[in-house]
C-alpha cells in the first residue's frame, strides 16, 4: 500500500492513517467514522485501538483508511474530519488568498459547529468565532484564525483550503454534565416535561447569578396565547440577557400594550374588538412616530410589555425583518445580511438558548451558535426541533407544548428555586 505522499502505483490503493480521540465509543464517534469510510467507497484497518475503561476516559484509536483513488481518499478524509479523525502526518494547513470579494477560493474548508484547530509552522491554534457553513480565514502577522461567512469574504483574506493540517473535535456524550445530559436532540411527545422544565429553570437561575448568559429567541406565538406577562416577568426579574425576534413579535407585543389586543383579538378575553384588525398597524404608526421603541418607553406612548421591559431593563435586543412585514417598526434590521451580522455578534458570549415558538427565527440562530451552547426549542410543532437537528445543531434539546403552559410552569420553578437558595 501505498501513502498519500507517494506517487500513485497503479498496483495499489492510496491510504492514510488517522487518530480519532476521546469518547469515541459511548458518543458513537468510531462507528460513525467507520460507517463513513465504507459508505464513501473505501475501506480501513485499525492499526491500534486502546478504549477507556470508565465513563470519563477518553479512547483511542489509529485507521489506514484506503481507497482506489486520491480522489476517493479525499472525500472519505473530507467527511471523517467533521467527526474528529486527524491525518497522523504532520501537515501544516493551506492558505489561499480570496481572488474575489464575497467569494471563498476554490476547495475552501467548509466548517462546522464544533471545536476546530488549524495546524500552522507546526503549532495548532484554535479557530475564533465557530460556526458552522463558514470558512476560515487566517491573520498572517498574527496566526490568529476565525471563522467567516461569505458574505464577508473580502479579496486577499487567506483561506484555508482542503483539509490538511485542521482538526476537529466532537461535542461527545460524555462532556455532557450540564443539567440536560441524559437528554438528547431528539424530540418526542413523551418526554418528561416537568424534568426539563426544571432544569431549563436552573440554567436560568445559573446564569443569572453567574457569568452566563441567557438569550430568548422568540416568536409572536408567545404574545398570541397571552404569555407576554411572563416574558415580562423573566425580564423584570434578569432571567433573561437577550432577545432575538422579529417583526411580529415586537408588533404584536405593543399592540396588546396599547391596544389590549394581539392580532385584533382581546387577549384577556378572547373576543374580537371593533376594528381590532387596524390595531397592529396602528400601534407601529405611534412607535415610528416616537422614533424607536426605546423612545416611545421614554415619552409614555409605550408602558409596559416585552419591549417595554427590554428597554427598561437593558436587556439587548434584536429585530430582523422579513419580506411580509407590516410597517415594520423603526428597530427592525431589513437587511438580512446586516442582522446576520448583529445576531452573530449578539451570540458571542451566549452559554444558553431558548427558542420559543418560531421556526425560522430558531433555525436562523441555530446555524450561528457553536455546538458547546446548550439548546431548548419549545414549541407544539414538532418539525421545528427535527429542522433544527437536521441542519447541524444537534445540541438542542426539543419540548413539545404549549407556550402559555411551560411559560407559567418555568415560573413556578423559578420560583421555588428562589426559595430555596
Amino acid at each position: 500500500m501505498q501513502h498519500k505522499d507517494q506517487p500513485p502505483e497503479e498496483s495499489g490503493p492510496w491510504v492514510e492513517e488517522v487518530e480519532v480521540r476521546g469518547h469515541i465509543i459511548d458518543s458513537l464517534i468510531l462507528p460513525k467514522v467507520l460507517d463513513c469510510i465504507t459508505a464513501g467507497g473505501g475501506s480501513f484497518r485499525i492499526k491500534n485501538i486502546n478504549i477507556g475503561q470508565d465513563r470519563t476516559d477518553p479512547s483511542f484509536a489509529a485507521i489506514d483508511v484506503c481507497a482506489a483513488t486520491d480522489e476517493t481518499l479525499q472525500q472519505i478524509l473530507a467527511q471523517i474530519a467533521d467527526h474528529g479523525a486527524v491525518a497522523t502526518a504532520n501537515h501544516d494547513c493551506e492558505l489561499v488568498e480570496a481572488d474575489l470579494d464575497g467569494v471563498f477560493p476554490e476547495g475552501f474548508y467548509s466548517t462546522t459547529n464544533q471545536r476546530t484547530e488549524i495546524r500552522l509552522d507546526k503549532e495548532w491554534h484554535p479557530v475564533a468565532d465557530q460556526e458552522m457553513d463558514c470558512g476560515i480565514s487566517v491573520d498572517p502577522k498574527t496566526s490568529l484564525a476565525r471563522c467567516v461567512p461569505m458574505s464577508d469574504v473580502e479579496h486577499g483574506m487567506p483561506f484555508v483550503v482542503g483539509h490538511l493540517g485542521t482538526r476537529v473535535f466532537p461535542h461527545q456524550r460524555a462532556q455532557r454534565d450540564h443539567a440536560f445530559g441524559f437528554m438528547n436532540s431528539s424530540v418526542s411527545t413523551e418526554k418528561p416535561k416537568g424534568v426539563v422544565i426544571r432544569q431549563i429553570a436552573r440554567q436560568l437561575f445559573d446564569n443569572r447569578r453567574g457569568e452566563g448568559k441567557s438569550l430568548l429567541v422568540g416568536g409572536p406565538a408567545i404574545v398570541h396565547t397571552g404569555s407576554g406577562s411572563l416574558v415580562s416577568e423573566l425580564l423584570r426579574d434578569g432571567y433573561l440577557d437577550k432577545l432575538f425576534a422579529g417583526n411580529a413579535l415586537a408588533t404584536h407585543d405593543i399592540e396588546q400594550a396599547i391596544f389590549g389586543t394581539s392580532l385584533g383579538v382581546n387577549v384577556d378575553e378572547g373576543s374580537l374588538a371593533d376594528a381590532g384588525h387596524e390595531h397592529h398597524l396602528r400601534a407601529i404608526n405611534r412607535i415610528r412616530r416616537a422614533g424607536s421603541i426605546a423612545a416611545a418607553v421614554e415619552s409614555g406612548v409605550l408602558q409596559s410589555g416585552i419591549m417595554y421591559e427590554c428597554v427598561k431593563n437593558d436587556v439587548e435586543f434584536h429585530l430582523a425583518g422579513s419580506i411580509r412585514d407590516d410597517g415594520p417598526l423603526p428597530d427592525v434590521v431589513t437587511d438580512a445580511l446586516q442582522s446576520q451580522r448583529l445576531m452573530r455578534e449578539g451570540i458571542r458570549d451566549v452559554t444558553f438558548c431558548l427558542m420559543i415558538a418560531t421556526t425560522l427565527h430558531s433555525i436562523a440562530v441555530g446555524n450561528l451558535l457553536p455546538a458547546w451552547v446548550q439548546v431548548v426549542c419549545v414549541d407544539i410543532n414538532p418539525s421545528t426541533v427535527i429542522k433544527l437537528s437536521d441542519r447541524g445543531s444537534f445540541q438542542t434539546v426539543g419540548l413539545v407544548t404549549d407556550v402559555e403552559p411551560f411559560l407559567r410552569a418555568l415560573l413556578v420553578e423559578i420560583r421555588r428555586l428562589e426559595g430555596i437558595e
